[in-house]
């Protein structure tokens, strides 16, 4: 079975990823979600990335705040795509839970998105374009997506809109 597995660094962070869930929904893409910690349980993050990898997980979400080397930690454990989601709040404003997640050493890369609900959202979407690569129906969702975003868009400006 092909999934999505998302590991949090803490389960604060799941007002954030929860984001990413209605986005999996509305396309249908089945994931799995827990809070595993690079730091305070880096045997269990080590053992969910094996079982998870037999069980059919295509890509790997982890979002982690702070010093966020959850992604980093799961990237050292497999070849699958990994996409790193730095979690807002910290008092240096979000920047090392950015830096942790994004500077990555060579041969171990990280898809890093935006911080917080913004990076949750376009996470599920990446996760998304990646499964669709081998799946038309999939992929087929994508642009009616697309195209619905465009209506809406074109919708709302319609309500605003002044020209000369």
């Amino acid at each position: 079975m092909k999934f999505v597995s998302i590991l949090m660094g803490s389960k604060s962070d799941y007002d954030v990823v929860k984001e990413a869930l209605g986005v999996f929904e509305q396309f249908g893409v089945k994931y799995e979600i827990l809070v595993t910690s690079a730091h305070r349980s880096p045997k269990r993050t080590q053992e969910y990335i094996k079982e998870a990898e037999d069980k059919g997980a295509k890509v790997f979400i982890a979002a982690a705040g702070m010093a966020a080397h959850l992604a980093g930690v799961v990237a050292a454990h497999t070849t699958k795509p990994v996409l790193g989601i730095p979690m807002p709040g910290s008092s240096l404003s979000s920047m090392d839970s950015l830096f942790s997640t994004v500077q990555m050493p060579s041969g171990i890369p990280v898809a890093t998105l935006a911080i917080g609900k913004a990076g949750a959202v376009n996470a599920a979407y990446l996760a998304i374009q990646i499964l669709a690569i081998e799946d038309e129906s999939l992929a087929q969702k994508l642009l009616e997506d697309r195209k619905k975003q465009q209506e809406k868009l074109i919708q709302d400006s319609s309500t605003i809109e002044v020209f000369l």
